[in-house]
């Protein structure tokens, strides 16, 4: 199932979303990609549904589809990265939402811990795989 995760950089942080729904715990804004809609466009969405927030794309980071990544079902997550402005708000899926460092990361559900972990590693070193 095509899925896709959005890194938000707000206020010299990442905003997470704490979820409603099983798994429970904290993980970054996103979803399901619907029938007919594109990664970008379903990674918009999922950012403002779940946060409140108009987001820009900025950059997709990588595509991570270890089987094993959400307990639920196999899927395959496209990340990318944003910016946005304004407060965000906990909607749709989130039951709150957070502003989080490198170093306050909260305990993360599926593979976010990993994915970043190469966020902050890429952007230490300034690498990145594509540009919009």
């Amino acid at each position: 199932m095509p899925t896709v995760d959005v890194i938000i950089e707000l206020d010299g942080g990442i905003v997470l979303i704490e979820r409603k729904n099983p798994p429970f715990g904290w993980a970054l804004p996103g979803g399901f990609v619907d029938y007919g809609e594109s990664f970008e466009q379903a990674a918009v969405r999922e950012a403002y549904e779940e946060t409140g927030l108009k987001v820009t794309l900025t950059e997709q980071l990588h595509t991570y589809s270890d089987p094993d990544r959400d307990p639920r079902l196999h899927t395959a997550t496209t990340v990318f990265t944003a910016t946005a402005y304004g407060t965000p708000r906990a909607a749709d899926d989130a039951l709150r939402v957070g502003i989080f460092s490198r170093d306050n990361l909260p305990e993360l559900v599926f593979d976010h811990a990993r994915i970043l972990a190469d966020y902050f590693r890429k952007k230490k070193t300034n690498c990145s795989e594509k540009k919009f």
